[in-house]
């Protein structure tokens, strides 16, 4: 494994991770996390696609893991900025260093979201996406809505403005997020627009153009993605991608648990056969 360390447009250091294969079969697999988790998480996934034959890199986000600062108080980030310049420092990387590579992107969660926010997704022939959707509360079942809209209607703003970034540790929600992330993050959820209002946010938005085929992962257990709310995502911000859905079963699984975050978890290695025989 390749440890590297990818300066942004803006001065600020990216850790990447590169899992080079034994014998390469010329494709190349970005895998762009979900909110507040470590790429850590993605290593053992990493190898098994590497043993496979494929060059697996992996990052944390700004704010996250390796990528985050010795003070997270008052540090400057978002989920757009996320997309439109970390994902874009990655995808510049692997232009100049993989210019012969069949390229392929799995996107978890917001890491899926944030495609559309940086023009390189082009580059990609096929995207994989794991556990995504517009997560808006009223697209999920009433006792996750109802926990939506107390947890990021009144925890979230309440912590992050008392401790200036969101704790989101003490939530069991991942990693502690900067502010700006988890107001994003908010508008996820309790903005009927969801995923859409980000996106009008910004200057430029390519998710309309994006035209790949696209194999979308979701679990039986997962309780924060509904096909409803898939369904919203892919006809309000990607109407072009050529989707095609892929439900596991809790039955699939050695420990009968996938979840939101399972999937990628050693204990679910069968599994990751699914989108391996997609690339």
């Amino acid at each position: 494994m390749q440890e590297i360390i990818l300066t942004t447009s803006d001065e600020l250091p990216i850790s990447v991770k590169v899992f080079d294969p034994e014998n390469s079969n010329g494709k190349l697999l970005l895998i762009n996390s979900a909110t507040g988790v470590k790429q850590q998480v993605y290593f053992s996934f990493a190898k098994y696609f590497a043993d496979n034959g494929f060059t697996v890199i992996t990052y944390d986000y700004r704010g996250i893991g390796e990528s985050k600062p010795l003070k997270m108080k008052g540090f400057d980030a978002t989920m757009r900025v996320w997309g439109t310049e970390d994902f874009k420092t990655v995808t510049n990387f692997i232009k100049e260093s993989y210019p012969d590579h069949r390229k392929f992107c799995l996107g978890h969660s917001v890491g899926a979201l944030i495609l559309g926010m940086n023009e390189d997704a082009a580059i990609f022939e096929k995207f994989i996406f794991v556990a995504t959707q517009d997560a808006y509360v009223g697209n999920l079942t009433w006792k996750v809505a109802v926990a939506g809209i107390l947890g990021f209607g009144i925890a979230v703003p309440f912590t992050t403005e008392l401790f200036g970034y969101f704790p989101a540790h003490r939530f069991g929600l991942g990693e502690s997020l900067p502010k700006g992330v988890a107001y994003d993050w908010r508008t996820l959820i309790l903005n009927k627009k969801s995923t859409s209002r980000l996106y009008e946010k910004l200057e430029k938005n390519i998710s309309k153009d994006l035209l790949q085929e696209t194999f979308i992962i979701y679990a039986e257990d997962d309780p924060w993605v509904t096909m409803q709310g898939m369904e919203n995502l892919i006809n309000n911000v990607y109407p072009n991608l050529k989707k095609t859905y892929r439900k596991i079963l809790v039955s699939e699984s050695t420990k009968k648990e996938i979840g939101h975050v399972n999937f990628f978890r050693s204990f679910n290695k069968s599994l990751w056969q699914i989108p391996l025989e997609q690339l």
